[in-house]
């Protein structure tokens, strides 16, 4: 699979690098502070000790127009695809060490399909700011790719989104189709057959190989 930049002109319909912020307290915590699976990997929405920085203000004035957000992280080893999701409003994703995002247009999904060939690989480098649009597909960020192989040091990401995303699903009465890819508060799911979160009920949607760095060519 070519892994392209986020530098290049095929990211920007996905997002957008933001400059302008000074991240290093903000990696410096997470890596001192935050745990990483050595071959899992974990969420969490927000975290105190990130949220209680300076540069976590900033996010919320400046990235996000004076807008509540909450500053949590996503921590360890990822190869696959398995899932994407949307939210309501961007994320920013900030990587402690080289990640690659996998990316879809939410426009290409169809009654809730979307087959994994519309997938698109982005390396970004460390201490990047990059802003996920909220018509941009994504999950998991991926291990690092480099002469064709993958990292095996894991990453740490710091996840910036609006208050709340990615806690408990609110109790609804289904109206539509997008009803049924609910999964959480702001957070709507489309899973692979073969993934964990399809074996947990999430809606199955996502069409094809189940991408995986570790065997792409």
């Amino acid at each position: 699979m070519r892994i392209k930049s986020v530098f290049s002109h095929n990211f920007e319909k996905y997002g957008k690098v933001l400059t302008g912020y000074d991240v290093t307290d903000l990696l410096k915590k997470l890596d001192e502070t935050t745990k990483k699976p050595e071959n899992a990997t974990i969420y969490e929405p927000g975290d105190a000790g990130l949220e209680a920085l300076p540069v976590a203000k900033e996010f919320s004035t400046n990235a996000y127009g004076g807008m509540p957000v909450q500053v949590g992280y996503c921590n360890g080893f990822n190869t696959k695809l398995n899932c994407l999701e949307y939210h309501r409003g961007s994320e920013l994703n900030i990587p402690s060490n080289d990640i690659v995002l996998l990316l879809a247009p939410l426009q290409s999904v169809k009654n809730g399909k979307i087959n994994t060939s519309c997938v698109e690989a982005f390396y970004v480098p460390a201490g990047t700011v990059v802003q996920i649009y909220e018509t941009t597909l994504h999950y998991a960020p991926c291990n690092a790719v480099s002469g064709g192989e993958v990292s095996k040091d894991g990453f740490r990401v710091v996840i910036v989104l609006p208050k709340d995303t990615n806690t408990e699903k609110p109790a609804i009465t289904e109206k539509n189709l997008e009803d049924k890819l609910l999964w959480a508060k702001n957070k709507w799911l489309i899973a692979h057959a073969d993934s964990s979160e399809a074996k947990n009920g999430a809606f199955v949607g996502l069409q094809g190989i189940n991408i995986d760095l570790a065997s792409s060519k």
